[in-house]
């Protein structure tokens, strides 16, 4: 709603600039005399005003979009060059049937020789006002063809807005549009992976199976009624993280460590869209646990300042799962993560994977900028 008025303010502005213009300029155009002028003259500036007014507005919401931006240039100059000729003769027609010269010339000679009592009246004398400016109007034609030139210059300004406007919008609805495909890929690939853990659980301990799966159906809860909004707060995406660390933990065998270190809860509890880390984590547990082999994970969310975290995701590598074959989940959720970063926080986050630190582990580093409150 602001912008729609403070678009429909300038263009208001814009008209009464333009129309203020016009006015001055057919006012400076009185003759140079002193004393009032004719009614007459006035009115005939007044007709004047009226046409190019309409001039004007006929190329602004007819000639220019409908000839000028389709290049029907021809038909464009042949309507222009009527409305000018219609303008001069309409000029020309009325000063003639008012009498404007006859009686400029009257109220000049009146201002400039008063009449003397002592005196005998003079001879009224034919001035050039008197026999009329004839057709073309050099101040009328100039006057035109700068309406015409403004009318045509406000057509191609808001043509342009148009098409700006028309882009940003299909822009905001690709964006929207693809961030909904990525977020319906990220989604189904997180808890299929969930669903086989809980499978593989309910072998093992029934009641953890049964925790496990009321656990995954608050998840559940958290995504289909706060993914939705397109956002979420701090510690919303927190509580999500701890009851997914929470709920693989229960199939890991102690060879497992698990490392959390996160503000609880956050302050500020500053806005940012769900689901954006969770792909880093779920990749560490998915590449950094191994049933033989002793394994560490460490996951580490900060809050430098208000505005911004900082994730650092660390597992354990296993150089056997390098080059796996079924890396393609994880690489569709990895990928999309990235380009959801790219769409929601552009230039305003910072995305570091080192596939091997010094240590023989696999990290991320997320540093992020979060939308204001």
């Amino acid at each position: 709603m602001p912008l729609t008025f403070l678009r429909s303010a300038s263009t208001w502005l814009l008209h009464a600039l333009v129309w203020g213009l016009v006015a001055v300029l057919l006012i400076a155009q009185q003759p140079d005399y002193p004393g009032p002028k004719p009614p007459e003259f006035w009115l005939k500036q007044a007709v004047v005003f009226a046409l190019l007014a309409g001039v004007f507005y006929l190329n602004v919401a007819w000639a220019a979009p409908r000839l000028l931006q389709r290049r029907r240039l021809l038909s464009y100059a042949a309507v222009n060059a009527g409305a000018v000729l219609l303008v001069l003769g309409a000029h020309q027609q009325v000063e003639q049937r008012l009498h404007v010269p006859e009686l400029v010339a009257r109220a000049r000679e009146a201002a400039l020789n008063p009449p003397n009592p002592w005196c005998a009246p003079r001879p009224h004398l034919q001035g050039p006002e008197e026999e009329g400016g004839g057709f073309f109007n050099p101040g009328v034609l100039l006057l035109s063809l700068m309406v015409l030139g403004i009318a045509s210059s406000i057509a191609a300004m808001q043509k342009a807005q148009r098409d700006a406007e028309s882009r940003l919008e299909l822009e905001r609805q690709q964006v929207a549009t693809e961030l909904s495909l990525l977020k319906a890929q990220i989604n189904p690939h997180f808890f299929f992976n969930t669903l086989n853990n809980i499978y593989a659980l309910t072998h093992i301990d029934g009641e953890q199976a049964r925790a496990a799966l009321h656990r995954l159906s608050r998840m559940m809860r958290y995504v289909l009624y706060e993914t939705p909004a397109g956002h979420t707060r701090l510690s919303q995406e927190i509580s999500f993280m701890r009851d997914y660390i929470e709920l693989m933990h229960l199939r890991l065998s102690s060879r497992v460590t698990v490392r959390l270190d996160a503000p609880d809860p956050p302050r500020p509890d500053q806005p940012i869209a769900p689901m954006i880390v969770l792909t880093f984590v779920e990749n560490a547990f998915k590449h950094g646990v191994s049933a033989t082999s002793p394994s560490t994970i460490s996951i580490s969310l900060r809050q430098p300042t208000e505005t911004s975290i900082e994730l650092v995701v660390r597992n354990t590598l296993f150089p056997e799962r390098a080059d796996d074959e079924d890396d393609e989940p994880g690489g569709i959720g990895l990928t999309n993560t990235k380009r959801r970063l790219d769409l929601l926080y552009p230039n305003q986050h910072s995305l570091t994977i080192n596939p091997h630190t010094a240590a023989g582990e696999y990290e991320v580093c997320l540093s992020l900028n979060l939308l204001p409150s």
